[in-house]
């Protein structure tokens, strides 16, 4: 029993010093996508009409605007905490880095909520590999339209009609 009770435990702590080398060699699994930020002109071209109104109704695509103007009068770490809201990625895997380095990514864009879009513009349109308006809820909205910051935000009206 005490020779068993040893070989269980020493396979035990063997498949735990395994796990995480094993972890790091994993790929992702096959059909999973890995998308990027491509920035709101990608889906001009199929998207024609919504992104005109984006671009001529939004407030979020030239969001770019206030933070610039308003880094005038804040400390670059204050700033920061603007880009999270009027960026498109920023701290995430390819988003806003700088508006020097990244300036397509500068303003809070198609993919702040639909997701990096990469896949799907490569892809020639797969819907399944974007977050379209069947796919968005409140929750989507609500790291940066929440009550701390914005007073009167209107989730429905928001998704069918002002965010494009």
């Amino acid at each position: 029993m005490e020779k068993f009770v040893s070989v269980l435990l020493g396979l035990i702590v063997a498949c735990l010093l395994a796990s995480p080398a094993l972890a790091a060699g994993r790929k992702a699994p096959t059909g999973v996508v890995e998308a990027h930020y491509v920035g709101s002109a990608a889906c001009e071209g199929c998207h024609e009409q919504e992104y005109s109104n984006f671009m001529k109704f939004a407030k979020k695509a030239h969001s770019d605007r206030s933070v610039k103007i308003m880094a005038k009068k804040l400390s670059p770490e204050e700033v920061k905490g603007c880009y999270g809201c009027h960026t498109t990625g920023y701290g995430k895997p390819g988003g806003f880095v700088s508006f020097e380095k990244t300036p397509d990514l500068g303003h809070a864009g198609c993919e702040v909520c639909h997701g990096p879009g990469s896949a799907h513009v490569d892809s020639g349109g797969k819907k399944n590999l974007i977050k379209g308006k069947d796919r968005l809820n409140v929750k989507d909205c609500e790291a940066c339209h929440n009550s701390e910051r914005v007073a009167n935000f209107r989730f429905k009206p928001m998704l069918y009609g002002g965010a494009h």
